[in-house]
């Protein structure tokens, strides 16, 4: 699934092309990708695109007029800037053609998970779809995640992939944080030590980061808007590397189930507390 890095780079890749263009038609391919009415589809001909940002882990499109696509990718969501007359993908799930010459975006999905909301407010990051998500990790202080974390008890993998606790970290950059900050996944956050908070948070950054100025994490689906891949996974040192040498010690990286979820970790360099 995308997660904060590669949905802020689709974002920025996005930002060029379409802001400022006008919307001449969106057809939807795939019913069920929208969550609401088709017809609210329709409100967004003619509107200008003012902006694309992300929010966690979602892409917001905003309109004039109070009118915004909000996009959850999930696990193989994909926009591609394609020429009108290109050959229309079996997965294309919608068209958004513009009233300006050039080509059009399509969104792509081939597991067809991803949803799909219009929202219809001058405030649309206090819409309810929005307003259950936790503070932006790039944008929180270190004594702000301190204060977040030390209201906390949970272990620290299930917590970092909380989207209450902190919006748009997922699987693969939980991993490589708590590598990075030397703290085991099944530490409990009630246990941690002011120094190890601050390693936590000072990790938190530098992984998303780095991942966002590598482009992301291309494993299996990822591409940006202009079809390129992320470099990040080049830089993994625990995530998907069961068995592996740890690059920092040489033990061998392992692999425990928390919460359903695959965990990759090192057991020399986070060690769990007895």
């Amino acid at each position: 699934m995308p997660e904060l890095p590669e949905v802020e780079t689709i974002a920025a890749s996005l930002r060029p092309k379409i802001v400022g263009l006008k919307i001449a038609e969106i057809r939807l391919l795939l019913p069920k990708l929208l969550r609401g009415d088709p017809e609210d589809l329709r409100k967004l001909r003619g509107r200008r695109i003012e902006g694309v940002r992300r929010r966690g882990k979602m892409l917001l499109m905003s309109c004039d007029g109070g009118l915004h696509l909000l996009f959850h990718l999930k696990m193989t969501g994909q926009f591609h800037w394609a020429a009108r007359r290109a050959r229309i993908d079996l997965h294309t799930r919608l068209r958004i053609t513009f009233r300006e010459p050039g080509p059009e975006l399509r969104f792509r999905d081939v597991r067809k998970f991803a949803v799909l909301r219009v929202l219809v407010t001058d405030r649309p990051l206090e819409s309810a779809a929005l307003r259950i998500l936790g503070p932006e990790p790039l944008e929180t202080s270190s004594a702000e995640f301190g204060r977040l974390l030390r209201t906390r008890k949970g272990r620290l993998k299930s917590l970092l992939l909380n989207q209450a606790f902190l919006a748009g970290i997922g699987n693969i950059y939980a991993d490589e944080i708590l590598f990075d900050a030397g703290l085991h996944p099944l530490r409990r956050a009630g246990s941690l030590t002011a120094p190890e908070i601050r390693r936590l948070g000072a990790s938190v950054l530098k992984i998303l980061e780095g991942a966002v100025a590598a482009g992301g994490s291309s494993i299996r689906d990822y591409k940006d808007a202009d079809g390129m891949d992320g470099l990040f996974q080049h830089a993994h040192r625990v995530y998907g590397r069961k068995g592996g040498p740890c690059v920092r010690c040489g033990d061998a990286v392992r692999r425990l189930v928390i919460g359903g979820r695959s965990s990759f970790f090192c057991p020399r360099c986070q060690r769990a507390r007895a």
